[in-house]
């Protein structure tokens, strides 16, 4: 079984993020493989900073072996309006469960946060990712160029209560 298709085989943590994640996640962004060739103007210049840090509910997947601190994925939730603002997780550790262990920590962050959806605008290579973790599709965001010149997908993770 390869890597990318193999589940989570190795212990990872999810914790909230800190203001010197910043780098890391910024790099994580810049350097993700879905966001190469037509897609890279989306995130080139693109930082997480402290100060966004702050502001959100922002969480980090990361690996509790040997790599421990080794930051695998990222999300951040936005409260109002409730929106899954950013997933990201590290191309070498796609196909693990990590995207899903996410998915399900946001689910649960917003759930005590008292939402009862949180709205995703996809990136088009993500659409069948978030399908298969939940979410339906509501709509398409129209395309706002030149910062994202392509029409994406509208999702939304409905949240029964518990």
């Amino acid at each position: 079984m390869s890597s990318r298709t193999s589940p989570i085989s190795r212990p990872v943590t999810i914790r909230r993020a800190v203001a010197r994640d910043a780098k890391r996640l910024t790099r994580l962004v810049r350097g993700s493989g879905a966001y190469q060739g037509k897609y890279a103007a989306a995130v080139e210049g693109y930082r997480v900073g402290p100060d966004y840090i702050e502001a959100h509910r922002t969480f980090v997947a990361v690996g509790a072996d040997a790599h421990e601190g080794r930051v695998l994925g990222f999300y951040s939730l936005v409260l109002v309006p409730p929106e899954l603002d950013l997933l990201f997780v590290a191309d070498e550790a796609q196909g693990r469960g990590i995207g899903r262990l996410l998915v399900e920590h946001m689910q649960s962050e917003a759930r005590a946060a008292g939402l009862d959806r949180v709205k995703v605008v996809s990136h088009r290579p993500a659409e069948d990712f978030y399908h298969r973790v939940g979410a339906v599709r509501t709509g398409t965001a129209l395309a706002n160029p030149p910062a994202v010149p392509w029409d994406r997908p509208e999702f939304e993770f409905r949240l029964p209560p518990v």
